[in-house]
């Protein structure tokens, strides 16, 4: 229950809280909301129209429902286990030397991997990505040379795909990949309801020489529509202390070192 005052909090962070409120309880209302922040129902209610705009719930009469979709807007998504993949993506970044050449998929977790690089102290590296919010936050980065091949862009993953984009990789290759995943079924691999995306991914694993999927647990043992890669395709698994431990011994039995941050 929601019994606990939390204020002074910056507006993201409560945000990000009401959101996992909502999926604790499956609704939350505006009064307990008001007293859990310390703070006004006015300001509560303008939280709630805020990630309603954004479709991470829907609106009721004093209060709010979690919304029932799969395909969530990449503002709501970086919402979601926000913690896990700032620690996931500081391992990731762990991994960089200099002079690799890196590829970031798109995602909410590699766009963490992005942040945490701003901030790496590495003098040139080289990173290919087909995520417009991952360019726009290395743009500026002296010591990122950054490639972005073309493709038609999905608004919902601010990603490029198609064949333009897939064109594109023939000519280059890379150190590592930091693929994100919508699902990772132990016994399958890794999959999106993306089809075209699927295809563009594909096409990634095969000019890295090592492929890391950057997943936070919730996305574990999970399935979905196209499969991107399968188990054998993937050498590291970065992900957090909460995944199934039977999900994780799976991957391990079957040659794929996991690291659990």
């Amino acid at each position: 229950m929601l019994n606990a005052i939390e204020g002074g909090l910056l507006i993201e962070e409560r945000r990000r809280r009401i959101c996992e409120f909502l999926r604790a309880e499956g609704r939350v209302t505006v009064e307990a909301l008001a007293t859990r922040f310390g703070t006004s129902q006015v300001t509560v209610r303008a939280d709630l129209s805020a990630l309603e705009a954004a479709g991470a719930l829907v609106r009721t009469h004093g209060g709010a429902l979690l919304r029932q979709e799969d395909d969530e807007p990449l503002d709501v998504k970086k919402l979601k286990h926000h913690a896990e993949k700032v620690r996931i993506a500081q391992a990731a970044v762990a991994l960089i030397r200099d002079g690799e050449t890196i590829i970031l998929d798109s995602g909410t977790t590699t766009a963490e991997i992005a942040r945490a690089l701003r901030k790496a102290e590495l003098n040139s590296i080289n990173v290919i990505t087909n995520a417009l919010n991952v360019a726009a936050l290395l743009m500026d980065v002296a010591s990122v040379r950054l490639i972005v091949p073309g493709g038609i862009l999905r608004r919902e993953s601010n990603s490029l795909s198609g064949p333009m984009a897939e064109a594109a990789l023939d000519y280059l290759q890379a150190d590592r990949l930091y693929l994100g995943a919508d699902g990772l079924d132990p016994e399958i691999g890794v999959m999106t309801p993306h089809l075209q995306e699927a295809e563009l991914n594909a096409k990634m694993i095969r000019i890295a020489r090592q492929v890391v999927v950057v997943a936070d647990s919730s996305k574990l043992v999970r399935r979905n529509i196209s499969l991107i890669a399968k188990v054998e395709q993937i050498q590291l698994l970065i992900t957090d202390r909460g995944a199934p431990a039977a999900a994780v011994d799976e991957l391990r039995q079957r040659g794929v070192e996991v690291r659990l941050v």
